[in-house]
């Protein structure tokens, strides 16, 4: 039912797809953006990202030299240019699969790709990768009940999610979702469901339009004991963190069971509605 529903709209993804697109244009900060953008002209509204992983990457490299027991050669500091590069070059990898990632740098006839040893030596690609830091390790939070066991992610994954939104002009259907991130590593939310095709993960609550577009996302770090209340159910507040920005844009919002509530309904229709009081009834989707 997910792929019928992008279907019909997937070729004409305009900013005045529907009635009340023209609202959410006005919120957008880029509302020039379409599907004939290029990834790069999307991707430089996220450069942000690249200056604070710069900065403290960069930090970190000075961290860990400075508790070396003896000194070693001082490698040059990672530049905004060698960040867009690693961050490019870890893009195509995905489409570039091969057995270890020093295979990328091969000088085998058989093997090689002229393309990442032109852009950026080996050296310097495993540098950053060693390095690459999001956060402080010395503002390390305290663990108290309020622990945030994504601190070292936190400004990253907020930024991003962010900017998912600020940046988008969304179509009508909206589709609220959990998702399983493949991750074998040691966190302690990590997620084992037998059931799915990736068993070991990180589960994301994500909010996304029929164009396949994420909207929105955050991540479940084990009981949500903080949005719960009586009043509202974990996933309820889940739902309603997801779609708080774009209530009253004539949106419609389709849901698994699994968030599925009388309550939750009975929300929806009081705040994610049009400004003509014509209320948008969320639609449940059954998934297989």
């Amino acid at each position: 039912m997910i792929t019928t529903l992008g279907t019909a709209s997937r070729k004409e993804h305009k900013c005045s797809t529907f009635r009340h697109s023209s609202k959410r244009c006005e919120k957008s900060e880029a509302p020039h953006i379409n599907k004939d953008s290029s990834p790069l002209s999307v991707l430089m509204f996220f450069t942000e990202i690249f200056h604070l992983l710069v900065g403290q990457s960069n930090l970190y490299y000075k961290q860990f030299s400075d508790r070396q027991d003896v000194p070693s050669r001082r490698l040059p500091d990672i530049t905004l240019p060698d960040m867009r590069t690693f961050i490019a070059l870890a893009l195509q990898m995905g489409h570039i699969l091969k057995d270890t990632l020093h295979d990328y740098w091969s000088r085998l006839r058989q093997t090689r790709t002229p393309f990442f040893g032109e852009n950026m030596k080996r050296e310097r690609f495993f540098h950053i990768l060693r390095f690459l830091h999001f956060a402080n390790n010395s503002k390390r939070p305290d663990q108290s009940e309020e622990y945030d066991q994504l601190w070292k992610l936190r400004i990253g994954f907020d930024t991003l999610s962010d900017n998912y939104t600020k940046f988008n002009n969304p179509l009508e259907n909206f589709v609220v979702e959990k998702v399983i991130v493949k991750y074998r590593g040691r966190v302690n939310f990590r997620q084992y469901i037998p059931k799915k095709r990736k068993s070991f993960g990180i589960k994301i609550y994500k909010l996304w339009e029929e164009a396949g577009y994420t909207c929105a996302m955050t991540v479940y770090l084990g009981k949500d004991s903080q949005s719960a209340s009586d009043d509202m159910t974990a996933t309820h507040a889940t739902v309603r963190n997801l779609t708080s920005r774009d209530e009253g844009l004539g949106h419609k919002l389709f849901l698994e069971n699994f968030f599925s509530s009388p309550r939750l309904f009975e929300d929806l229709d009081r705040h994610f509605c049009d400004n003509s009081n014509h209320p948008v009834k969320p639609h449940t989707v059954e998934w297989n």
